[in-house]
C-alpha cells in the first residue's frame, strides 16, 4: 500500500530525508547520538509524504517545501518524544523510546530542541505563513490532549467532544502539513484551505482508525484494550454507552474507573462494544471522513499526483497497523 506514494515523490523524499538528517545536526555530542538514533528509525513518514504531494499539486518543490516538510516532522516527533515521557512509554515503533534509553529528563529536552530548531527553520528563512500554520497546529494538539485528559477523570465524553479532541490532537497536524506544503507552491488561498480542509478529514478518518484497533480484528490480531486502560473514551465505546441499558453503561463505566487493569473486565467492555455495533458505527463515521476528504481532494485536476494523495489516504483507513 505504501510504495505508489513512496515512488511518485522519491527524488522529493530522498531530498527531504538529506535535509532533515541536516536540520537535526547538533554541537552536543549527546543530542548528535539521539537524533541519529530518531533519524534511523523513522516511521512510515506520512506527514512528510502529505507535505509534498500537497506542494506538488501547486508546482515544483522547492527549498521551502523541504523546509515545511522538516518542521512537520520535527514538531511531530517533539510531540512523540514528549507522549512518550506523559505515558511512561518504554517502546516507539518497535524500537526502545527515548525516555527507556536516557530517562524523562533527557526526553523533554530534546523535545524542547527539536521545536525550537523547527521554529528556527522557518524564522530564520522567513517562512512565516508556513510557521503560522504549524504553530496553530501545536496549539491545537496540546488543547486536545488536555481535553481528552479532563473528559478521562469524570469519564463523559459525547460524540461532539469526541470529535473535537480528536481534531486537534491528530487532524491539525495532517491538515498543517497539508496546508504548509501548499502553500509553499499555490498563489491561491482558497486552494491552500481545501488543502488544509482536506488533511484534517484525513486525519479525522486516521485517528478513528487508530481507536479501532483497540478492539482488534482478523488482520490485526488480539485486541489491546490500550485505551479503556488509559480511560480513554473512544468513538465504538462513546456509541456503545450511548446504546446499552443503564445497568451495562454503570457496569462499563465501573469498569473504566475501577478495574481498567483486569483483563477479563477489560475484554466483557470490548466484548460488549463489539456485540452493540460500536466497530461498525466507527467504521462507519472513519469511511465518511475519508470520503470528504476524497471529495474535497477530487475538485483538483485529475494526475499521478492526485492519484497518490488519493492511495495515501485510503492506507490511512485500510492499514493493519
Amino acid at each position: 500500500m505504501m510504495d505508489k506514494p513512496y515512488y511518485v515523490i522519491a527524488k522529493e523524499m530522498a531530498a527531504f530525508e538529506e535535509y532533515f538528517k541536516e536540520a537535526v545536526k547538533s554541537r552536543v555530542p549527546l543530542l548528535d547520538r539521539i537524533m541519529r538514533y530518531i533519524v534511523n528509525r523513522k516511521g512510515k513518514q506520512l506527514r512528510p509524504k502529505f507535505v509534498l504531494l500537497s506542494a506538488r499539486l501547486g508546482g515544483d518543490i522547492n527549498i521551502s517545501t523541504l523546509r515545511a516538510a522538516s518542521l512537520v516532522e520535527l514538531l511531530h516527533t517533539a510531540t512523540l518524544v514528549h507522549d512518550d515521557v506523559v505515558d511512561d512509554a518504554t517502546e516507539r515503533r518497535g524500537f526502545f523510546s527515548i525516555n527507556a534509553l536516557w530517562k524523562n529528563k533527557v526526553a523533554v529536552l530534546v523535545g524542547d530542541y527539536l521545536l525550537s530548531k523547527g521554529l528556527l527553520l522557518s524564522l530564520d528563512n522567513n517562512d512565516f505563513e508556513v510557521l503560522k500554520i504549524l504553530s496553530n497546529a501545536v496549539k491545537m494538539m496540546s488543547e486536545g490532549e488536555l481535553l481528552q485528559i479532563e473528559k478521562a477523570r469524570n469519564l463523559n465524553v459525547h460524540e461532539d467532544t469526541y470529535y473535537e479532541i480528536i481534531r486537534g490532537k491528530t487532524a491539525s497536524l495532517l491538515a498543517s502539513a497539508c496546508g504548509a506544503g501548499a502553500c509553499t507552491t499555490f498563489k491561491d488561498t482558497d486552494k491552500i484551505e481545501k488543502l488544509k480542509l482536506f488533511g484534517e478529514k484525513t486525519g479525522m478518518a486516521f485517528q478513528i482508525k487508530d481507536d479501532l484497533f483497540d478492539y482488534g480484528n482478523d488482520n490485526i490480531g488480539k485486541p489491546t484494550g490500550n485505551d479503556i486502560k488509559e480511560k480513554k473514551l473512544t468513538l465504538p465505546l462513546i456509541y456503545t454507552l450511548n446504546n446499552v441499558d443503564k445497568s451495562t453503561k454503570k457496569r462499563i463505566i465501573y469498569t473504566l474507573k475501577n478495574e481498567n487493569t483486569n483483563k477479563e473486565k477489560i475484554k466483557f467492555v470490548i466484548d460488549v462494544v463489539k456485540d452493540k455495533g460500536g466497530i461498525q458505527y466507527a467504521c462507519k463515521k472513519m469511511f465518511t471522513f475519508r470520503d470528504e476528504a476524497l471529495t474535497i481532494l477530487n475538485e483538483f485536476p485529475q494526475s499521478d499526483l492526485r492519484d497518490t494523495l488519493e492511495h495515501l489516504v485510503r492506507y490511512t483507513t485500510e492499514r493493519t497497523y
